[in-house]
């Protein structure tokens, strides 16, 4: 089935007319996204007032399963932990001599060093770089140059898309072994790591246990909390041993059944400040953010959003394919 125009128009009428009438939509379209990109930057506002410090402290239970191995909170303001208090019972992490636990009181001292979230720092640096995009184009840029918006949409779209990649821990975040908490390293008054041995310019206010790992990090936009007790690379455990293992592994190996594997990074070695380690025991603990489970939705919808955007740009200035 076909369509024919009677009285027959000129071919070179039909694509004066039809130049015309693309030239008509695009103008409309052009118009048009200058509202869009205002709901663009009403939504991005939103993003930044949740990951700014004015947002107010936002208290995070931190608590591991059908156990007592860990139990604590933390306290975020921005993109900062400003407190918090985490208790550790671990087999392979020995407690203070009078304690039954190992607690980890993150440091309120006026020296202390700040704990950075760095995913979220990311996020809303990248947050920013889009509030930018937006004044740029709004403000700055010709706003009836179809090329010059599609490249801020494409700039807007991919500033976007890695913030929320961000906060759903996709973006390349660096191994536990690459980022140690280091406790006796910190900055004093200038560029230069000098170390400290007083606990004022520590992180934690207790002694951090030499043989723990501790990362906390961001993905799907809840704080994951990593912690392991490591052991040199060339230890072994005594013969018999089954220290680190509850009622059922002990019942499960009298009776010579299989051990499951305590965790995914058994028998693996990591080369950990300077020193060949094994994990001896790992445990991971998420609790979820509100405040960034609304960010990384309104992140969503607005890539969504700037997605259509472009699409009907490419259509109409016919670079769709």
């Amino acid at each position: 089935m076909s369509t024919a125009i009677w009285p027959p128009i000129d071919p070179q009428e039909l694509l004066r007319k039809e130049t015309e009438s693309l030239t008509r939509e695009l103008e409309w379209l052009l118009e048009s996204l200058k509202d869009t990109f205002a709901s663009f930057k009403a939504g991005l506002e939103e993003c930044a007032a949740l990951l700014s410090p004015e947002k107010g402290p936002s208290t995070l239970v931190l608590s591991s399963q059908r156990s007592e191995s860990l139990k604590g909170y933390v306290t975020r303001i921005g993109t900062r932990l400003v407190k918090g208090d985490i208790n550790l019972r671990l087999p392979g992490l020995l407690p203070p001599k009078g304690a039954n636990s190992n607690r980890l009181s993150i440091s309120t001292a006026p020296t202390a060093p700040t704990f950075v979230l760095e995913e979220l720092t990311s996020a809303r640096t990248l947050i920013n770089a889009s509030l930018d995009v937006i004044d740029v184009t709004r403000w700055a840029g010709n706003s009836n140059d179809a090329n010059f918006i599609a490249g801020q949409l494409r700039l807007l779209y991919d500033n976007i898309l890695e913030a929320k990649q961000t906060l759903k821990g996709e973006t390349g975040q660096k191994s536990w072994w690459e980022n140690p908490i280091d406790e006796k390293v910190c900055i004093v008054r200038s560029i230069e790591r000098v170390a400290v041995t007083n606990l004022e310019f520590q992180i934690f206010d207790s002694a951090f246990p030499r043989n723990l790992s501790f990362q906390m990090s961001i993905a799907d936009a809840a704080l994951v909390l990593e912690v392991r007790t490591l052991e040199a690379a060339g230890a072994t455990a005594p013969a018999g041993s089954l220290s680190g293992f509850g009622f059922r592994e002990r019942f499960a190996l009298a009776i010579g059944a299989a051990a499951a594997p305590i965790h995914d990074e058994v028998g693996q070695t990591y080369q950990y400040q300077g020193h060949e380690v094994r994990v001896r025991e790992k445990l991971r603990v998420e609790s979820i953010d509100p405040s960034l489970l609304a960010v990384m939705a309104k992140l969503s919808a607005l890539e969504h959003s700037t997605a259509m955007s472009r699409r009907a740009l490419d259509i109409v200035m016919g670079k769709d394919e």
